[in-house]
């Protein structure tokens, strides 16, 4: 791995620390203050703590608890361009306020905040607002027009921006990085493949100050050495520092969760309906097997990036177009199956449903999409899954029923004070069926998904709805909120007392994501809930082994940071 070379630091502090972020409320940009001449002067350690608050020139008294190992984290990342790993819930952005806070002490420059979404562009902006004595803010989003942009880059101490339109504005020459002296990566486990925080990094390193700093924030860098490493090329970091929820000088601060699995069952004729889709995708499977291809693994172990790499492999294949064709066309239709496949046995029929409804209303069909729709196996199970809606009074999934106990059971053992439940799950069309269901059973229940609109029936939310929502939320104005993964990252949902997958997800950035929404100020509940003999088992055991990969590759590359920062040793060595 190559990383470039670590710049020179800064006094060390003492120990000191923290306090969650609260309010999710729209920004109000603050007018530049009046030009300070003379900074504070250097205090002892950096951070002063008093009763256990951290005191600070630049900052409000009594915002910020003093968490020693906030602190410890904090003068690293004066002192090294860092990434840092922590647990959701530990207070990453009281990290970055203190680090930003110092940085701005120290000289004059900016601090640039970058999170992937407006929702914590936002939130960003407002928490700092509210912990600084004074900070001049900036916004840059897709909502704020270029001019405005360019205007207060030149006035603003800090900007919160997404990544996109920072890269559009340096591309146009509207400004350079020049004068930031802390660039913020937050969700920095995205600094892969085209996102936009690969050019920023790339481009800040070429730029930026001499006495400039780069911090990534991220709870899940990755499970796999490749991944964890190329976000740490890009991001140009030199040290990088994991802090697990079990570890010394974090665990006294933090609350335990208990992770809990409870399985189900698909009944018989929804067990019919699987046969049917598995004799599908095995006979296409066979086909392309005939042709040469998906011989790696066994049929049954497919996923959808198999698929989806298998579309590539096609393509790279030397020969004629025209006899690729074939190949493409199955690889669709098996594809479409894999999906179909998916929302049945993890969603329910009435979401499997849905898919084969979407697939045949596109406006102009593939010869891909049509074969798919005819296969003799997909038309019976259309046939059956409709009957069955039509017949029975069963839910469309039995998750459906064990998820209406368990919010009843949390909610009548609250003994009558205001609970929090936080449903995820990896589609719209669930999340409706959910909201629909609970809202049945006598709950008040809020939906949170992204802002997209498919069609009338599921129509995206936008920013202000969004917002209004988690607001609601907080207020404790309805007891569920359903949300897809638009709810994942970073956004400040209040602690929660159960936290409920739908379904289990392979992915263990996205798992850590949603468990962290719980268990920050008391005891965490999540509940994930399982179909026996179904891909969620599967995935469930993937994203396990993932995990446990992760923890044990971030921690070597901070053993590893660690020790090349003591012997004085370049990190290219």
């Amino acid at each position: 791995m190559t990383t470039p070379a670590a710049r020179p630091g800064s006094t060390p502090p003492a120990p000191g620390h923290q306090s969650a972020l609260e309010d999710f409320g729209l920004v109000t940009d603050v007018p530049a203050p009046p030009k300070i001449e003379q900074r504070p002067p250097p205090l002892p350690g950096i951070w002063e703590v008093r009763d256990g608050m951290v005191v600070h020139p630049y900052l409000n008294d009594r915002e910020i608890r003093a968490l020693p190992f906030q602190l410890e984290l904090g003068r690293i990342a004066l002192e090294h361009d860092t990434l840092i790993v922590l647990p959701t819930g530990l207070g990453k952005t009281v990290i970055a306020g203190l680090v930003a806070a110092e940085s701005l002490r120290r000289g004059s420059g900016k601090v640039l905040f970058l999170a992937p979404t407006r929702p914590l562009v936002q939130q960003h902006a407002d928490t700092f607002g509210r912990w600084f004595r004074r900070l001049s803010r900036a916004r840059f989003t897709g909502t704020v027009h270029h001019p405005v942009r360019e205007g207060a880059w030149e006035t603003a101490e800090a900007v919160f921006a997404t990544p996109e339109i920072v890269v559009n504005d340096l591309a146009a020459g509207r400004y350079d990085l020049k004068s930031v002296r802390l660039l913020i990566f937050d969700e920095a486990h995205r600094a892969v493949g085209k996102y936009a925080y690969v050019a920023i990094g790339e481009r800040y390193w070429t730029e930026r100050p001499r006495d400039g700093h780069a911090l990534g924030l991220t709870a899940s860098p990755g499970g796999k050495d490749e991944r964890v490493e190329e976000v740490v090329r890009h991001l140009h970091v030199d040290r990088v520092e994991a802090r697990t929820r079990d570890d010394s000088g974090v665990k006294e601060f933090v609350q335990p969760i208990e992770i809990l699995f409870r399985s189900v069952r698909l009944p018989r004729p929804v067990q019919a309906i699987q046969s049917l889709l598995l004799r599908a995708g095995w006979e296409e499977a066979r086909k392309l097997q005939r042709m040469g291809y998906l011989r790696k693994k066994p049929i049954g172990y497919l996923s959808v990036k198999d698929l989806i790499a298998l579309r590539a492999e096609i393509f790279a294949r030397p020969g004629p177009m025209t006899r690729k064709f074939g190949p493409l066309f199955h690889q669709l239709i098996l594809l479409h199956i894999h999906h179909a496949q998916d929302r049945l046995e993890t969603q329910g029929v009435e979401p499997f449903l849905q898919y084969l409804d979407r697939v045949a209303a596109k406006p102009k069909l593939s010869r891909g999409d049509s074969a798919f729709l005819k296969l003799e196996p997909v038309a019976a199970a259309r046939a059956a899954g409709r009957k069955f809606l039509g017949r029975t009074r069963e839910a469309s999934h039995p998750k459906l029923d064990l998820l209406a106990t368990i919010v009843r059971e949390t909610v009548d053992g609250a003994g009558g004070r205001p609970v929090r439940i936080l449903v995820f799950a990896q589609y719209r069309d669930t999340v409706q069926g959910i909201h629909d269901r609970l809202e049945r059973e006598g709950w008040t229940v809020g939906r949170f998904v992204g802002q997209a609109t498919r069609d009338a029936e599921d129509p995206g939310m936008n920013q202000r709805e969004q917002s209004r929502v988690l607001e609601g939320f907080r207020a404790g104005l309805f007891p569920v909120l359903v949300a897809t993964s638009v709810a994942e990252e970073g956004l400040d949902i209040p602690d929660v007392d159960l936290v409920v997958f739908f379904e289990a997800i392979p992915s263990e950035i996205r798992t850590i994501q949603r468990r962290g929404r719980t268990g920050r100020n008391a005891v965490g509940r999540v509940v994930v809930l399982l179909t026996q003999g179904t891909r969620d088992v599967g995935y469930q055991k993937a994203e396990a082994r993932r995990e446990r990969a992760m923890k044990q590759i971030v921690g070597q590359l901070s053993r590893r940071s660690r020790a090349r920062t003591i012997a004085g040793a370049s990190p290219t060595a």
